[in-house]
């Protein structure tokens, strides 16, 4: 291992033992964005090292983000909305007891499932034994090592030769446990299901998984921080990681990052300095000839969005063929469980973002259909979504994946 490993390592643990696992007595609150002021104001809070963790980017005027407050951060948040005016809404005074819910009680006897939300050793584990049991439709290989050195895998599902492709990556950012959650549901059902929609999706078409595209980020909320976002790449002696869903070679820092190592949005020193989205964009790369369609699939607030994201960003050649297909996935899914999903670009239904998977993949690797899913819910648990919602949201993801396919099938796409 090298010095400079080794000193991140030692950081690592430094920054562990001093923050622990708890956000006991940690508030949250929702913010309105009423001003450039205030804009102006939250960004710089967003970006610099403080008790304060935005669970959104302030992005713009008009709209409101969340943030956890430490306790010893209280009295400067009350100093600021009053100097300020900001208007805020208490959502909780403790947030550990919402991460307390998230998950049951579990026995080590009880296996995987989908009843609660699993390490990464677990989900490696279980692809193992699925492949193991499905050898002759299902492979599993390794895209490369992350910085702590970590394999990130990508699962094959292949029934036949000759096949077009889907791609789907989930968890790049680490917080988001519900999207590796689901896909691995899904994934199992793309191997066992007797449904004859899911078995005709399965065997029509190869699907590429990679359940965790953050390794190193989403390990470290499971050991130290629930609620960390980004890769595990030192900059400094106080900050780590990149934003790698802004880390990507496409209008790269060119709207809605930050380039400031501290801050959730960090766009990194140059696109696809993050090892992680080397790895991920070679991999999709690789394959990209055959693949119609590509799925980033993210939480919270239940969106289907197109590309583009990045600032003055024009309308996709295909922009009313992607509108209808997200459309039709959309009604889909609200027909199973009435839960809403909006459709539009990243721009216009979520934020300005640049650098991110679905812009890349849709035009630099020249995927024609391109989403990204932000998965359950629009507040009431945010990242925190507890495991009773995982196979629920699972379903409802697996009636869009179908209907996806059947409308981009209508339009001569697949």
């Amino acid at each position: 291992m090298t010095n400079g490993r080794l000193l991140a390592l030692a950081l690592t643990c430094l920054v562990a033992a001093v923050r622990g696992l708890s956000y006991e007595n940690y508030a949250a609150y929702r913010i309105a964005i009423e001003t450039s002021e205030q804009l102006a104001l939250l960004q710089s809070l967003e970006s610099a090292r403080n008790g304060f963790t935005f669970l959104d980017y302030p992005g713009q005027v008009n709209q409101s983000v969340e943030v956890v407050i430490a306790p010893s951060d209280a009295k400067l948040l009350v100093d600021l909305l009053r100097t300020h005016k900001l208007q805020a809404t208490l959502l909780t005074d403790n947030l550990q007891k919402i991460i307390d819910q998230e998950r049951p009680a579990r026995r080590k006897d009880e296996g995987f499932g989908w009843d609660d939300y699993h390490t990464l050793e677990e989900i490696y584990a279980w692809i193992d034994v699925m492949v193991a049991q499905h050898p002759s439709v299902l492979s599993v290989e390794s895209i490369g090592r992350t910085y702590e050195n970590r394999d990130m895998k990508v699962i094959k599902l292949s029934y036949g030769s000759g096949n077009q492709g889907i791609f789907v990556e989930a968890n790049i950012h680490a917080r988001e446990w519900i999207t590796s959650a689901t896909v691995t549901w899904i994934l199992n059902e793309l191997l066992t299901s007797e449904d004859p929609r899911v078995r005709y999706i399965a065997e029509n078409y190869d699907w590429y998984i990679v359940p965790v595209s953050n390794p190193d980020g989403f390990e470290y909320t499971h050991t130290t921080d629930r609620l960390w976002r980004k890769t595990r790449t030192p900059h400094n002696l106080l900050c780590y990681g990149t934003d790698p869903n802004r880390n990507f070679n496409f209008q790269w820092n060119n709207g809605g990052t930050s380039t400031t190592p501290c801050s959730d949005t960090y766009s990194g020193p140059y696109p696809e300095s993050e090892v992680e989205v080397a790895n991920l964009s070679n991999c999709i790369r690789s394959v990209a000839g055959n693949i119609r369609l590509f799925l980033s699939i993210h939480s919270r607030g239940q969106l289907i969005l197109l590309p583009f994201g990045y600032n003055d960003a024009p309308r996709p050649y295909n922009y009313q063929d992607l509108l209808q297909v997200g459309r039709r996935a959309s009604v889909d899914m609200y027909q199973l469980y009435e839960k809403p999903y909006r459709v539009g670009t990243t721009a216009d239904v979520l934020y300005i973002a640049s650098g991110i998977a679905v812009d890349w993949a849709f035009a630099a690797a020249g995927i024609p259909l391109s989403y990204t899913f932000e998965l359950r819910d629009q507040g009431e648990f945010g990242f925190i979504l507890p495991a009773d919602q995982i196979v629920p949201n699972a379903e409802e993801l697996l009636e869009a994946f179908v209907g996806l396919i059947d409308e981009a099938k209508v339009l001569g796409y697949m």
